[in-house]
């Protein structure tokens, strides 16, 4: 059991610890901290003592974190961010705020939200921007080593450190060029057709293909798509089939028909994901509101039209 008390921690040390856990090395840990590697390794010494862990490994010529110092980074993030909190003020002034919002984001959330976000934001905060990134198949590891301050996924990463909140709920359809077939009305029309679909990496397909495939529905992919910007191509002026969320009808799938599965499946959920270290920050959580704000007026313009076959 450790002889230290745990008001011997103090910010240094969790600063510390971030570093040599992010960096993989005592000596680039002490480049980034501005200070010499006998410094670090005498701190790295009184932690190891306070937390009773070695939490670095030699691994041949660098070192590795242990898996306990690899849980202990994850709460440091967070108490480092509550400090922060501790000694500034609670309010802002959105007018005056300049800044740039990270938001990680596929093609059907980045086109579907965040222009009305930005609209939005800033009518109110003219300082601020957004940068938006692909999220893929969202990891905790992009919020918690702060890639970005939101994520918009169906997919929240599983892990104590990641809140996230439903912003909508969207159903699938099949869509398809009605120049060049009918609708897939019923399951046999909609097997023997050819289909595109979305593959997220890494080899991550939608939950619809999934849901399909454990049930038994075997359908014949001609084309993969790395994301829904890349269906619209390939169905006009051909008879290919894709299953895509509703909402797309409005914005990418524009101009092309589309109709109810001829079977049931799971709706898609939509949810914004963040890091727990900034459920409480005001600007964060203003972040949150607006985002939540243009949802609604999003989902009312970009609903389904109904199908002419």
């Amino acid at each position: 059991m450790s002889d230290f008390d745990h008001s011997d921690l103090d910010g240094r040390l969790l600063q510390l610890l971030l570093a040599v856990v992010e960096e993989g090395s005592v000596t680039r840990a002490a480049a980034r901290l501005g200070v010499t590697q006998s410094a670090v390794s005498h701190l790295l010494g009184k932690l190891r003592a306070i937390v009773g862990d070695p939490l670095f490994v030699k691994s041949g010529r660098g070192i590795v974190a242990t898996a306990r110092a690899e849980a202990l980074a994850v709460h440091a993030r967070v108490l480092l961010e509550e400090m922060r909190r501790f000694a500034t003020a609670p309010q802002f002034d959105p007018a005056q705020l300049q800044a740039t919002f990270t938001i990680a984001a596929n093609d059907f959330q980045r086109d579907l939200l965040l222009p009305r976000l930005l609209a939005r934001l800033r009518a109110a905060a003219p300082g601020v921007a957004l940068r938006i990134i692909p999220s893929d198949v969202p990891q905790p590891e992009m919020l918690r080593e702060a890639h970005c301050h939101l994520v918009i996924s169906p997919r929240p990463p599983d892990a104590h450190d990641i809140l996230h909140k439903r912003l909508f709920t969207d159903d699938y359809r099949a869509y398809y060029d009605a120049d060049m077939r009918p609708a897939p009305a019923t399951l046999a029309d909609y097997l023997a057709a050819e289909h595109v679909t979305v593959l997220y990496e890494p080899r991550r397909m939608l939950d619809v293909d999934r849901v399909l495939a454990a049930r038994g529905i075997d359908r014949h992919f001609v084309a993969t798509v790395a994301g829904f910007a890349g269906i619209p191509a390939f169905l006009r002026g051909s008879r290919l089939v894709a299953t895509a969320p509703s909402l797309l009808a409005g914005g990418l799938m524009h101009g092309l028909a589309s109709c109810e599965l001829p079977f049931t499946v799971p709706a898609l959920p939509m949810y914004m994901i963040w890091h727990l270290r900034d459920r409480h920050d005001p600007v964060h959580c203003w972040l949150r509101g607006e985002l939540e704000a243009v949802a609604g007026p999003a989902l009312a313009g970009s609903a389904p039209r109904a199908t002419t076959v």
